[in-house]
């Protein structure tokens, strides 16, 4: 296996779906940087990250035609993989320019389920066992991405390079909506308007208040090592973005639609974490339950869209590669 890894093959010439599926979404963006370069923060600092992001891809794909093979074709795609943590905080730095609309979120929760089940739920399963399940469930998310990842890497390679291309094209449609739907999820608003409102049931419209400001909800349930791991996780690197539709309960739902089609026992493996996953998003209050339920919605209308894309003449690997 080792040797199959790092064995020298044939170099093949252009791009890799991954990476062009990249410089269309930053094609995307770096457009909407222009059109609202005034609106925006810091724009010359995001055409810049943009260009440092070109800078590294050209040193991975270098090294591929230095040294063709298995390894090298994986670090091109890590590398891809690795910038959807960049990409993730930029959808804030382009949406914040827009007006929040938490308050209509948040008002269609109250109609749908005569409350906030954010709230209903941390508070109905507050002990120490369930929110260290929960919290187990919410961070398993980025360990099931690479387990996908190296399953398919290391145990059936000619699914490695479509897997991971619906992972990360899936990933920048989320993130599309992400960009111009600015919905921050209950651990950002309710945090913004207050226990006051919040007991009343008044959920006021708050326009760009998230432009400058970054403050969070305390994540819910008894304090334990999950529990503390996610809230650290949450405070250091979230941002009031990303809220509907859920990509945790999307990306997650697509995982287990690529195990099931990949090896049914890894996709038993995961479906415990699967589970705990899609309740978790609404227990920690990152969403609202209507963004978990777009999420269920949205991943195999995803995923049918990445694997369309993927066979696409444009996207497609050179003929005569064996794949699923």
């Amino acid at each position: 296996m080792a040797l199959d890894f790092f064995h020298t093959q044939r170099r093949r010439p252009g791009l890799i779906g991954v990476e062009k599926i990249m410089l269309c979404y930053m094609a995307l963006t770096t457009l909407v940087i222009l059109v609202t370069w005034n609106l925006l923060a810091d724009p010359v600092r995001l055409l810049a990250g943009r260009g440092a992001i070109l800078v590294g891809m050209a040193v991975v794909i270098a090294i591929y035609y230095k040294a063709p093979s298995r390894a090298t074709i994986f670090l091109r795609v890590l590398y891809q993989m690795g910038l959807l943590a960049y990409w993730y905080p930029d959808t804030y730095e382009l949406n914040r320019i827009f007006p929040n609309l938490d308050y209509f979120f948040a008002a269609v929760e109250e109609t749908i389920f005569g409350g906030q089940p954010s709230l209903d739920f941390a508070a109905a399963f507050s002990s120490k066992a369930w929110s260290e399940a929960f919290n187990l469930g919410y961070f398993s998310y980025y360990p099931m991405i690479v387990g996908l990842t190296l399953f398919t890497l290391f145990a059936c390679y000619r699914r490695f390079e479509k897997s991971t291309f619906i992972i990360v094209c899936s990933f920048f449609l989320y993130y599309i909506i992400y960009v111009f739907l600015p919905v921050t999820g209950p651990q950002y608003y309710f945090q913004a308007i207050g226990e006051t409102a919040l007991h009343a049931h008044v959920y006021p419209n708050i326009g760009d208040y998230f432009f400058n400001h970054h403050e969070l909800l305390p994540t819910p349930g008894a304090e334990g090592f999950f529990r503390d791991l996610v809230e650290t996780t949450q405070q250091s690197g979230e941002r009031p973005t990303a809220a509907f539709p859920s990509s945790h309960v999307g990306i997650s739902t697509i995982l287990m639609m690529l195990a099931w089609r990949t090896r049914r026992s890894f996709f038993f493996v995961l479906a415990p974490f699967y589970v705990l996953l899609c309740f978790a998003t609404v227990y920690v209050q990152a969403h609202y339950a209507i963004d978990a339920i777009a999420g269920l919605v949205t991943a195999p209308l995803f995923y049918n869209i990445s694997h369309k894309l993927y066979y696409t003449s444009f996207f497609h690997r050179p003929h005569g590669y064996r794949d699923f």
